[in-house]
């Protein structure tokens, strides 16, 4: 089982100008400590029932160009990104550039985007559930193109794009593995066997992971996918540091599911939070 850290508030320390130490002393500390991903939120405002809308925010991708000149191993990436927020063409170019200058560590973490407060405060079109998932779909269709030798036009219901070149390409081949997030069982689990490397769900309960992942197993066979291909992470949605023994009892039981990485989300200043779980978890965990 791996652990990733879901770097996902801005708020600890207080005082904004601190943020930027922070940032990267927690990254330096997860990486030195054997963390396997970092990731952070695809939100502009936070995120309405974890926090106040105002609290701190900011955008991923800048974030994670940062946190890529602070480290050197872990894996980087959003989750997840909203596909209303950026052009797919631009996304796609955007993570390439990630990617590019992390030495390879960049990965795709995309979903159908779901804050409207944030979307109508910002400008950003709010559109149907419905058109949210093709959206989606072509999105993933345009990443994989442009990451390809295919640098012809692409051809959408939402999105037309004359030339698909995007030079450098990746420096992942065949490009930066795509985690689609979500466990809705009609759209969101068929499309991770369609197109993605990775599923992301919430780890609510082993229970619920266990049911998710046979509709995705299901999905996959209608798919003709090999499902033992797809990594399976989870978000782990409890504290970890309140009850450690508890938390290991459940990471193997997820493990025994097939999930391999298990991202965790600070509950308290994040370098205190990644140094007790550096001395408190990850021994056991070996």
């Amino acid at each position: 089982m791996k652990l990733g850290l879901h770097y996902w508030n801005y708020s600890r320390p207080a005082d904004p100008a601190s943020i930027t130490d922070t940032l990267a002393q927690t990254a330096q500390v997860a990486e030195q400590a054997g963390i396997s991903s970092f990731t952070v939120m695809d939100h502009f405002f936070q995120m309405e029932g974890a926090a106040a809308a105002d609290e701190p925010m900011l955008e991923g991708y800048t974030t994670l160009g940062f946190v890529a000149a602070k480290t050197t191993r872990m894996t980087l990436g959003l989750l997840v990104t909203g596909v209303m927020y950026r052009h797919p063409g631009v996304l796609a170019k955007t993570v390439t550039t990630l990617d590019v200058l992390s030495g390879g560590r960049a990965r795709l973490g995309i979903g159908a985007s779901w804050y409207e407060r944030e979307q109508r405060g910002l400008g950003v079109p709010v559109v149907p559930v419905g058109e949210r998932f093709t959206r989606l779909e072509e999105a993933i269709q345009i990443c994989q193109q442009m990451w390809s030798d295919n640098n012809g036009p692409y051809e959408g219901r939402h999105y037309q794009l004359a030339e698909t070149l995007c030079v450098p390409a990746p420096i992942s081949k065949p490009g930066p593995p795509i985690m689609i997030g979500g466990g809705g069982e009609q759209k969101t689990l068929r499309l991770v066997a369609r197109y993605a490397d990775a599923c992301n769900l919430f780890a609510t309960s082993p229970d619920d992971i266990a049911h998710k992942l046979g509709v995705l197993r299901t999905h996959c066979d209608a798919e003709g996918r090999d499902y033992d291909r797809i990594a399976k992470t989870a978000v782990f949605v409890r504290p970890v540091l309140s009850d450690v023994d508890a938390f290991l009892t459940d990471v193997a039981a997820y493990a025994a599911l097939g999930v391999t990485e298990m991202q965790l989300m600070p509950d308290r200043h994040p370098v205190e939070y990644m140094e007790a779980v550096a001395e408190q978890v990850l021994p056991r965990l070996a």
